[in-house]
């Protein structure tokens, strides 16, 4: 019997103690945003790793604390650092929830409630990887550090800080976010990063009359229009100098994975409601996902929605900007800064937070062995993704380390994360924990 076959017996046998410990897990409220039972999560946290075999302790941060397992393997081994958060994000309208949110319920081959997805049900699949190897075969094929980061969901401000205290590693492994939108498993080589800003115009010292001010007062809607419009044309370019200038070009490896990659762009904007892609219309929806953006989150004149016909005294835009391999955070700060100097000194820009992008490429030595061991464990040939379209904090471990980041999801599509009735499919969860185990066996085979 191979190993995926003994893992799948194991967590066969021993699935109401998992589900158990899993359903415990979710229990337990984690809100790093405003603090509700941190303390508590965290010791919760230390246990399951020292339940898996690992040595756990605490790194302080600053903030809300790293929480690392590490164990041994054969000598010569590589040494791998799986990286997930125990963090979860507040409820949201109670309301909305089915059933409460740290209450988790089974229905309906789910499990239901805050963190189940995003991310404890995933980084759990992966402790009890480890547990199965230590199980089945006595030990770990790889040497392994695990940290679960407590600030994930408010951006990972004292992440570097943490990693800054771990032994380098040779590549890092996640599971986080979902599959791909097909639903079809996949492996992750990098995520974007964000920037968010304001941008702010001020008028008149108050609301004016429209009838008796419009046409003298300064309109400070019209004028944040205006500036913005000089950040981005109709043809979609952003004319921000010196914006993308780091951008590094695809390598031939990512343009051929996102050629593979399936998607059915008119089914996909029927299903948002959109007649067609943003400009420009060159790209493919893939391409569009792997380059960086300018989005206009908001506009408003803090009226209090009462939409009277008067002049506003202020104009606010709320924005940001995805970012791609090469790109740098203070160097796009600083860029939208001089744009503003030479073309609207009187705006006001109020910078926000920021999260640097990740990239691996696919030639990295690494990457078969991962699709390999990710195929073996969940039962099916994994899309590769050059990039989510999102950001995680993952250029914390490829920028501060210089090593590979794998992302390996274990959550279903529709997940629910960040909104109510979050959810995990537990078939996603199974098929995790043997895709945790196999995924070290491949990585190990590699180092030998």
């Amino acid at each position: 019997m191979d190993l995926a076959e003994q893992v799948r017996d194991w967590v066969t046998e021993g699935e109401p103690r998992l589900l158990a410990e899993l359903a415990a897990w979710i229990s337990q409220p984690s809100v790093s945003r405003t603090g509700e039972g941190m303390a508590e999560a965290a010791a919760h946290g230390l246990e399951l790793l020292r339940r898996s075999g690992l040595t756990p302790q605490v790194v302080e941060t600053g903030g809300w604390p790293a929480l690392v397992g590490t164990a041994p393997g054969p000598p010569d081994s590589p040494h791998v650092l799986i990286y997930g958060h125990y963090d979860v994000q507040p409820a949201g309208p109670l309301h909305e929830w089915v059933t409460p949110p740290f209450e988790p319920d089974f229905r309906d081959g789910r499990i239901y409630g805050r963190g189940t997805g995003d991310n404890k049900g995933q980084h759990l699949a992966q402790l009890l990887g480890l547990r199965a190897l230590r199980d089945i075969t006595g030990g770990l094929p790889c040497r392994v550090t695990v940290l679960l980061d407590g600030e994930e969901e408010i951006g990972s401000p004292n992440l570097a800080k943490a990693v800054r205290q771990l032994e380098k590693p040779d590549l890092v492994v996640w599971s986080d976010g979902p599959v791909h939108e097909s639903g079809r498993a996949s492996v992750v080589l990098g995520v974007r990063g964000i920037v968010t800003f304001e941008l702010r115009v001020r008028g008149a010292s108050g609301v004016l009359h429209s009838g008796n001010w419009g046409g003298v007062a300064p309109n400070p809607a019209w004028r944040l229009v205006h500036v913005l419009g000089t950040m981005r044309d109709p043809q979609g370019r952003v004319l921000i100098d010196g914006f993308d200038d780091d951008v590094v070009p695809l390598s031939p490896g990512e343009r051929e994975a996102l050629a593979k990659l399936p998607v059915d762009v008119p089914a996909v904007l029927a299903g948002i409601g959109a007649a067609g892609m943003e400009p420009p219309s060159g790209p493919g929806f893939y391409q569009r996902l792997t380059g960086p953006t300018f989005s206009i989150n908001s506009l408003t004149c803090e009226d209090g929605g009462e939409h009277r016909t008067v002049v506003p005294n202020v104009a606010v835009a709320k924005c940001d900007m995805r970012l791609v391999g090469g790109q740098r955070v203070d160097a796009v700060f600083a860029a939208i800064r001089a744009h503003l100097e030479r073309h609207a000194p009187d705006v006001e820009f109020v910078p926000g937070g920021a999260m640097s992008p990740s990239r691996t490429l696919p030639e990295t030595p690494w990457t078969d062995a991962v699709l390999r061991g990710a195929a073996t464990g969940l039962g099916e040939e994994p899309l590769l993704l050059p990039a989510l379209g999102g950001s995680l904090p993952i250029a914390a471990f490829s920028d501060e380390l210089g090593v590979p980041c794998y992302g390996v999801p274990f959550a279903n599509v529709d997940e629910c994360n960040h909104a109510p009735n979050e959810n995990l499919v537990l078939d996603w969860f199974r098929r995790g924990v043997v895709a945790a185990a196999t995924v070290q066996r491949a990585i190990a085979e590699v180092g030998r």
